[in-house]
């Protein structure tokens, strides 16, 4: 059936309400600055001629060895691309000198080991500590395997053990290397945001997929919490050229299933936004997109739409006043433990060699070889979370893996305007359900932990309260 989609699934957003003077002095000092006023010390550093600088880099991180796909579950054999895959980096410095780093990437999930050795190198030979570094992966499934990021996914095959183990090497050369080069550009700059919005996600856990389009055509609205923003932020120099553009989108990038390296919508997002600007650098980060897809699916056509649309919004947020972002950076980092709800026993795992699914059977035979060498398993796993504070405008906050998008408006009405809430950052850990989900459970919020090589099957009920716990702590720290 040909897809039809009705105006308002892919409206546009409204400018952002402006602020007076009235506004601002009832808000008091704290609230100015969450809206973007200059504190005392960011008016002094613009006085006295400071700014922000920016270094952009970007590198082909499309593997010339057959690495499989990653994703879905099995194996797949890359056998063509429709287009490069990328690793981008923007290097930020404040009027007093102090630095962060944002690495985006056309990764399907970078695995804790790996990230965790490109974060030591960075501090090691450029002397970036973890808070002032966030490495995002876009989630795409048409990218490369890399480490042990779902691991028990793959049957084992020698040969593409070594390969993948390769690659990853190489790709932590490549983007140590990047930093580098990103710190090497630092110019001045101007940054500036806003926001966009276009609605092809869906709510995958409210809506029946093979029942999207006729809702749509009939313009029947669709079930379930979405984060139809699309947040924009722009590296402009001195002379008015547009260096970077910085957006997002809360989706996962699954338009496509098949075996060739492609970015799928957010790749065909940042090429459209690249022929438009040349010589500008686009760069995407998903924001908790963990629930929610691009509906329809499953056809280039789709995916190359989504992304002119998903393009078209940013370049349309281009197109209106957008706020400057004063020159002060202030960041933070912290791992929270979150709990399982049950760690398995020798006893319940051994029935699970026999399992009918191929991952669960590979889960219970790792587990028991850890267990058959001595090993116990940890009560909890610890998940990065990040607070950027970037003048008194933008709060960029940072958070593992496939968070559900309840994430992302919560932390958005609690901390306000130029909030973002960025999933898929450091580490590819599993689906991190709210409370809601959780309790809904379903495949994001209920037994699945096995497909992400933990050894429990669940997280503990409480995770939401761990992880805005630990994000109001950071928020307040950067704000201080």
């Amino acid at each position: 059936m040909k897809p039809c989609f009705s105006s308002n699934h892919w409206r546009s957003a409204p400018p952002p309400a402006s602020v007076t003077r009235r506004e601002v002095l009832r808000l008091g000092v704290l609230g100015a600055l969450s809206i973007g006023v200059f504190s005392l010390t960011e008016r002094a550093a613009a006085q006295a001629g400071g700014s922000w600088k920016a270094g952009v880099a970007r590198a082909v991180i499309t593997p010339e060895q057959a690495v499989w796909l990653a994703g879905y579950g099995s194996k797949r054999v890359p056998d063509g691309k429709l287009h490069e895959l990328w690793a981008k980096v923007l290097a930020l410095e404040d009027a007093t000198g102090h630095r962060a780093v944002l690495i985006t990437t056309d990764f399907q999930g970078v695995p804790r080991e790996m990230s965790d050795r490109v974060f030591a190198q960075l501090r090691q030979q450029l002397a970036l500590e973890r808070h002032q570094v966030m490495l995002a992966f876009s989630h795409n499934h048409c990218s490369p395997r890399l480490g042990d990021d779902l691991g028990d996914y793959y049957p084992v095959e020698e040969e593409q053990v070594a390969q993948v183990e390769q690659y990853t090497t190489q790709m932590e050369t490549k983007l140590v290397a990047l930093v580098d080069e990103a710190l090497k550009q630092l110019s001045p700059a101007t940054l500036k945001q806003g926001a966009g919005m276009i609605g092809f996600a869906v709510n995958r856990r409210n809506n029946r997929e093979a029942e999207v389009g006729e809702l749509l055509a009939q313009g029947t609205p669709l079930k379930g919490p979405v984060d139809h923003a699309v947040p924009v932020m722009t590296v402009t120099r001195p002379d008015g050229k547009l260096e970077a553009v910085l957006f997002g989108y809360a989706c996962h990038p699954t338009t496509l299933s098949f075996t060739s390296w492609c970015g799928d919508y957010p790749g065909f997002a940042q090429l459209a936004l690249e022929q438009q600007h040349p010589g500008t650098t686009a760069m995407f980060v998903n924001t908790c997109g963990g629930d929610q897809n691009p509906l329809p699916r499953r056809s280039v056509l789709l995916c190359e739409r989504y992304g002119r649309m998903l393009a078209q919004a940013v370049d349309e947020t281009l197109t209106k006043d957008l706020q400057t972002i004063s020159p002060k950076l202030r960041t933070a980092f912290s791992l929270v433990d979150l709990a399982y709800d049950k760690v398995m026993t020798r006893a319940e795992i051994e029935p699970d060699l026999q399992n009918a699914n191929p991952i669960r059977a590979r889960w219970a035979a790792r587990l028991l070889r850890r267990l058959d060498a001595g090993e116990s398993f940890a009560t909890s796993y610890p998940y990065p979370l990040h607070a950027w504070q970037l003048g008194g405008e933008m709060l960029l906050l940072g958070i593992g893996a496939e968070a559900v998008v309840d994430y992302a408006l919560r932390f958005k009405k609690e901390f306000g305007p130029g909030t973002w809430v960025c999933g898929y950052v450091d580490d590819m850990v599993a689906y991190i359900p709210s409370r809601r989900v959780w309790e809904e459970g379903g495949y994001e919020g209920g037994s699945f932990l096995y497909e992400y090589r933990h050894p429990a099957v669940r997280w503990a009920g409480d995770v939401e309260d761990r992880i805005a716990t630990s994000i109001h702590a950071l928020v307040k720290k950067v704000r201080a």
